[in-house]
Order: structure tokens, then C-alpha cells, then sequence
């Protein structure tokens, strides 16, 4: 940082320089001729897969030069190989950042923290950073790290200050075989011509999520030859993320309780024969909202400066759902208010109509934090759908306060919109469980999606039975069973009937969740035994 300013676009190259100096990252002495970029050019790695004998010794001389623990890797070495037995063939591919023309992270990034520099370096501002860590979810290449000790994300930055000084970065000084060089590239001719040709290597993302800027020498590789991924044989669970999948939950189920109080407010004001809403009905419509959104805060390296996270609001989905859901909250709570102190209903009726329109949109931003290509079992209609499936279980929460309120009047309305809402999400996963049992081979994200399939059979099997028979029961069986009880006078049953199937419902969202954060396949680097902290 330049004082307590962050570093931005403008800001001079040799303030880089004297912020990394002065953190002990100090340039070595190998002084090599560094290319003078040209307008419209910009720095980029070239890797020679034909002259890497797969020595790591890149990732540790990064290590050493940045300073970080072994299980930080800005660079990282992947391992393919081909053929059978004694012809065989193995492949290496080191990569760092690859200073993307057109970089998700930087697009995501809800703090701003990430700077296209005008030399092309895809720079992290470490300051600025919250620990989100929402960059290492949209990096197809999983190339920003989280440093826990930090509380930060941090990634490659190509030595800058090395290159400054001319000089190459610590890697490609430590390869032996000088299979990493530093190269100008014409970022239209780039585009144009040589991406689609040297800019793509075997299992990696597709070139045009981000544009990548590394050009790949590869060997002569036989047609129809098969390329394996020398770790598929391995495979192990996402983070649980446990603070989000709370959070996510939450604040759903407080939209839908909120729709369901908008529903019997807007149907009492324009005449109908139905009980009028209380501030009960208010206050637990958005109570889930207002648990779950400081939750969030948890799942950041930075808690403290959480309130960051609403600035970046023209591009990243996480600062919408930032301000969209916190506007909600507020807004819901002030709804509650307006029931205390005995509001006209057309205000309420109007007011609330406010509130759910702002919530509708803070739900939808934050199925958009995960529609994102990196992550082929998120990047999906069907995500959307969970989504705003989960409020099903406020429409139980606002009937059962209305059943213990009101009695039976207006509650076999609420009770069949209910059982409605929990048939949407028993859809919408049984389209998921459909969807996985019919994966196409053909498909180009088959290798992801099939090993989240496996992650779903084999490593979470009893949790995805759970959550089947548990949303049949809870979101079905038992909202029918409540609605026989009203109609034969027994209010108490129908009560105790809604209050465990809330509960249950309840906990089938948040094993589904569970099973949303932790069987998701990222696309990443193949062969990536060595990944550090990588968080999938």
C-alpha cells in the first residue's frame, strides 16, 4: 500500500517494487534481457512441455522467492501421461497465473483487489483483500491460493519486481531444462490467431472462460492418442463450507416466509375472507434472514471488514447479493414495525410488495455467485431453482404461526400453496438426480460432473438418501397430513405436525446444501497431486 491507500491501476510500477522490498521479498542477482513491450503487448509465461522433466523445482524456487509455507503454490506442476506398457509417454504442464486478457477473478472480485496492470500482470492487492476467497471459485485454473495464516488470497504476480529490475521470475531462473520463458505478446494477434493454436494444452479449461496469455510448446502427440490425468484415480471431497451452507439456507427460507406474509397481507387488503398477517408472522419472516447474513462473515479470512464486500456492485454477483439481501433484511424488519404499530394496510401491502421484490433479487444474485464456469455442477439452471426451492420451508414456518394464531381460518389456503411449494423442490432435485444418472460421455465437462456423480454415490450416499426420503416426507407427506388434520378440527395435531415437519424440512435443505458445497468438481490443473491449499 502507498500509506493507507490501496494500489490501483494508476498507480506507479515502482511503488509495486518498494511494497514488495519492504516486505523481505527481495530481487535475486540473475540478470537476463527482459523483451521491451510494445503498444498493444503484454508479459506472458511460454511453458516447453517437451524440455520439463517434472522436477518441481519452479514451485520451490517460488516458494522461496514469495516467501510462502509449502502448502501455499503459486506455481504448481500437473502430470499426464499416454500410451501402454514399455511405450508410454509422460507429460508435465507447469503453471502459475496465467495473466488472463479477460480475468474472472478480477470480474468477481467483490472487493476490487484484483488489477490488470497496464505490462498485463493480473496484480492482487493483499490489503484490500476480505478472504472471501470467491476468486478461487472463479479462476478456472484454481490459481489464487488462500493463505489462512494471511487471512488473504494470494497468487502469482510474475516477479514484478524482478522484471522491473530486468530480470526473469524465480521459476523460470530455477528450471533446469528452460522450460519457462517471459515473452512479449500482441494481445490482438493473440486473440486472433495464436490462442486457439498455442494457447491450449491437454485437460485444460476451456481457452475462452478467461483468455489465458500462456503459449505451450507440446510434443508430437499421436492422433486419437489418449491423455490420462495421472491423479483420476484419486479423489476427495470440496470444503463443507458450513458458514455458507447456513447462510444460503437462511436467508431463503426467509424470503420464503416473507412471500407467504406478502400473499395473506395483499388477499386480506383486497377483500378476501382470510385472517390478517400479525407481527409474529413478521418477525419470523425475517428472523432467518437476519441469523444467516452475519453467518456469512464466518467463511471470511477478514471478518471484520465484511462490509467491503458491497463495492465492487457493477460486475461481481457477491457485492449485488452483498446489498440486495442486507437491503432485504432491513427492509423486512421495518415490515414488522409497520405490523406493531398497526400500519393501513395498503402500506403494508405496498411496502412489502418493495421488500420481496429486493429479496427476489437477492436470492437470484446469489445463485449467480455459483452459476459460474470454473465449477461445471454449479454453472447450472437447476442451482437457481434449489434456490429459491428452499423458501418452501418458510411457507411451513408462517403456517404453522398462522394455525397457532388464528386457528383453521385461512390455513387450508396457506397449507395447499404450502404443499405446492414443497412439490417445486422435490422436482427440482429429482430433475438433479436424473440429470446425473444420464451424464452424456460425450460431453466435454463429463470428466467433473461424472466424478461429482461418484462423490454423490460413494462418498456422500447415505447423506443424498437422506435427503430424498426426507424432503418426500417433510415437504410432502407431512404438509398432507397437516392439511387432513384441519379439515377434521384437530388444530393441535396439525400444529405439532407443521412444527416437525419446519424442523425436518429444515434439515433436508441444509444436508442438500451440505452436498451442494462438498461434491463440486472444479476444472482446475490435471495431474495437480502437489495442489497445496488449494481450496476445491
Amino acid at each position: 500500500m502507498m500509506g493507507d491507500k490501496p494500489f490501483t491501476k494508476d498507480t506507479p510500477l515502482e511503488s509495486f517494487i518498494n511494497h514488495k522490498n519492504e516486505t523481505g521479498m527481495q530481487c535475486g542477482n540473475y540478470t537476463i534481457d527482459i523483451p521491451e513491450l510494445k503498444p498493444g503487448e503484454q508479459y506472458r509465461f511460454h511453458f516447453d512441455a517437451t524440455a520439463c522433466v517434472g522436477c518441481h523445482c519452479c514451485e520451490v524456487a517460488c516458494n522461496e522467492q514469495n516467501g510462502n509455507s509449502p502448502d501455499i503454490k503459486w506455481r504448481r506442476v500437473g502430470e499426464m501421461e499416454m500410451g501402454e506398457f514399455p511405450d508410454t509417454l509422460q507429460l508435465f504442464n507447469s503453471m502459475s497465473c496465467n495473466h488472463c486478457i479477460d480475468p474472472e477473478c478480477l470480474r468477481g472480485c467483490p472487493t476490487e483487489s484484483y488489477i490488470k496492470l497496464d505490462n498485463g500482470i493480473v496484480w492482487h492487492d493483499d490489503p484490500s483483500c476480505i478472504g472471501c476467497q470467491y476468486c478461487t471459485w472463479n479462476c478456472p485454473y484454481e490459481v489464487p491460493v488462500f493463505n489462512p495464516d494471511r487471512g488473504i488470497v494470494t497468487k502469482c504476480h510474475m516477479c514484478v519486481d524482478k522484471l522491473e529490475a530486468g530480470q526473469t521470475p524465480a521459476c523460470v531462473q530455477a528450471c533446469p531444462g528452460g522450460a519457462i520463458e517471459i515473452e512479449a505478446v500482441n494481445v490482438e494477434e493473440w486473440l486472433n490467431e495464436g490462442m486457439a493454436k498455442e494457447g491450449v494444452a491437454p485437460h485444460l479449461p476451456d481457452i475462452d472462460i478467461t483468455k489465458p496469455t500462456t503459449r505451450y510448446t507440446l510434443p508430437e502427440i499421436p492422433e486419437g492418442e489418449e491423455i490420462r490425468v495421472a491423479d483420476e484415480h484419486l479423489l476427495k471431497p470440496a470444503h463443507s463450507e458450513l458458514p455458507l451452507v447456513f447462510m444460503t439456507v437462511l436467508t431463503q427460507v426467509s424470503l420464503g416466509a416473507f412471500l407467504a406474509l406478502f400473499l395473506g397481507q395483499m388477499l386480506y387488503t383486497l377483500g378476501f375472507n382470510l385472517p390478517r398477517p400479525t407481527a409474529l408472522m413478521a418477525v419470523l419472516a425475517f428472523l432467518p434472514a437476519a441469523i444467516g447474513l452475519p453467518l456469512s462473515a464466518l467463511h471470511l479470512g477478514r471478518p471484520g471488514m465484511a462490509m467491503m464486500a458491497m463495492k465492487n456492485w457493477r460486475t461481481s454477483w457477491l457485492s449485488r447479493e452483498a446489498i440486495a439481501l442486507g437491503a432485504f433484511t432491513g427492509m423486512a424488519t421495518v415490515t414488522a414495525g409497520l405490523y406493531l404499530i398497526h400500519a393501513p394496510d395498503w402500506l403494508l401491502t405496498l411496502f412489502e410488495a418493495l421488500t420481496l421484490g429486493v429479496g427476489i433479487y437477492g436470492i437470484y444474485a446469489q445463485s449467480m455467485i455459483y452459476r459460474i464456469k470454473a465449477r461445471p455442477s454449479w454453472n447450472r439452471k437447476s442451482t437457481t431453482k434449489r434456490f429459491f426451492g428452499s423458501g418452501y420451508v418458510g411457507f411451513l414456518l408462517i403456517a404453522m404461526a398462522l394455525l397457532a394464531t388464528n386457528g383453521t381460518e385461512g390455513a387450508t389456503v396457506l397449507l395447499a400453496v404450502t404443499l405446492l411449494a414443497g412439490m417445486g423442490q422435490a422436482l427440482v432435485i429429482l430433475e438433479e438426480v436424473m440429470f446425473y444418472r444420464h451424464l452424456d460421455k460425450e460431453d466435454p465437462l463429463y470428466y467433473q460432473l461424472n466424478r461429482t456423480r461418484i462423490l454423490l454415490q460413494e462418498h456422500f450416499g447415505k447423506v443424498k438418501k437422506f435427503r430424498i426420503y426426507s424432503l418426500a416426507l417433510f415437504a410432502l407427506a407431512l404438509p398432507l397430513l397437516a392439511i387432513l388434520f384441519v379439515a377434521s378440527g384437530l388444530t393441535t395435531l396439525a400444529v405439532a405436525t407443521l412444527a416437525v415437519a419446519t424442523i425436518g424440512a429444515f434439515t433436508s435443505e441444509i444436508a442438500g446444501r451440505y452436498l451442494f458445497y462438498r461434491t463440486v468438481v472444479p476444472l482446475g490443473l490435471a495431474g495437480n497431486f502437489f495442489a497445496g491449499n488449494q481450496r476445491h
